[in-house]
């Protein structure tokens, strides 16, 4: 009797071990979702959208721009906005003052910071709006990009 209670103990020791860091893994995973962006590359954007057949979201920005920075603080962190622009876009950041970003942003006529723009998936501007956008009115942005 006595090796039988050892014996539950060291399962429910090791399934202790074993599940308890799993459920810690998913909830962090979980709580830090955002859009997920490739950085400053134009190219492979167009590359994966045409691969995927999906369109482009860029989010065209400056390193120094306040509403650049709320947008990636507030907006592009709140779940439903992350599950909806990664499920349907291809998601590119872009400093436009350094890389080829200055390139693009006289390619496109950028006047302003951020500039968020939806492209198909051949490259061409269908979409945009400049300045800080709240959630519900980014999701509704990128479903009228998906409509053009």
């Amino acid at each position: 009797m006595k090796h039988l209670r050892k014996l539950h103990f060291i399962i429910f020791t090791i399934a202790c071990v074993l599940f308890y860091p799993a459920k810690g893994w998913a909830q962090e995973a979980k709580s830090s979702t955002q859009i997920k962006f490739i950085e400053n590359s134009w190219g492979e954007a167009l590359k994966q959208a045409a691969a995927k057949n999906k369109y482009i979201f860029v989010d065209a920005y400056a390193s120094w721009c306040g509403p650049c920075k709320m947008l990636k603080a507030t907006t592009f962190k709140n779940n439903k906005v992350a599950e909806f622009y990664n499920a349907n876009f291809i998601n590119v950041a872009i400093d436009m003052e350094k890389g080829d970003g200055p390139k693009l942003a006289a390619q496109w006529g950028l006047q302003a910071y951020p500039t968020l723009i939806i492209f198909n998936s051949n490259g061409k501007p269908v979409y945009g709006t400049v300045g800080f956008i709240k959630p519900n009115d980014l999701i509704k942005f990128g479903v009228q990009g998906l409509n053009k």
